[in-house]
């Protein structure tokens, strides 16, 4: 197993003001989208391998995600997308955010789709939990469905309730 190299957030902090890193955010765009590394450039790690990483001469990649979870997971694809070593960003953005260092956010972008499932399914499984309790049994069912469909989502990869979230008005863009 490869074992990443980690950098505290001053050091990369250091790094990329010297021009001597650049910083690659490898979570989804949703993600990315409503709080990220000043000057981070957003590479899903679904896209990693497509092309190579466009740094400068004599600078290094350096990876992050949110927690550093994701990053130390994937080392072995991060060090191949580097051509040598895996060089993280220690605590992802959540450890940039603690050691006071610029973010972009943007609070009203929507919640990361997977959050969006999480509190949905959790809220179905609470309700029909909660009313096959007080009301009747019957609505167990609804966790038990619920149960199922994210077994199913991942034993397969597709995730229905992610797709009829994507369709809630948040979750569009907005027109001009």
């Amino acid at each position: 197993m490869t074992v990443p190299t980690q950098l505290n957030p001053k050091d990369v902090a250091d790094l990329l003001a010297q021009g001597r890193a650049v910083l690659f955010d490898v979570r989804d765009p949703d993600e990315f989208a409503r709080r990220h590394v000043k000057g981070a450039r957003l590479r899903p790690l679904a896209s990693l391998g497509a092309a190579p990483l466009d740094i400068p001469p004599g600078a290094m990649p350096i990876f992050t995600c949110r927690s550093g979870m994701r990053t130390a997971a994937n080392c072995a694809q991060l060090a191949a997308a580097s051509g040598g070593e895996a060089i993280v960003l220690a605590g992802g953005v959540d450890g940039w955010a603690a050691a006071g260092l610029p973010l972009v956010e943007d609070r009203k972008a929507p919640l990361e789709m997977m959050r969006q499932v999480q509190i949905a399914a959790g809220g179905l499984v609470l309700i029909g939990v909660g009313l096959g309790l007080l009301v009747h049994p019957g609505f167990f069912g609804l966790a038990a469905f619920v149960g199922a469909g994210l077994t199913f989502a991942g034993a397969t990869g597709f995730c229905g309730m992610a797709r009829l979230l994507a369709l809630a008005p948040w979750n569009r863009p907005a027109r001009s």
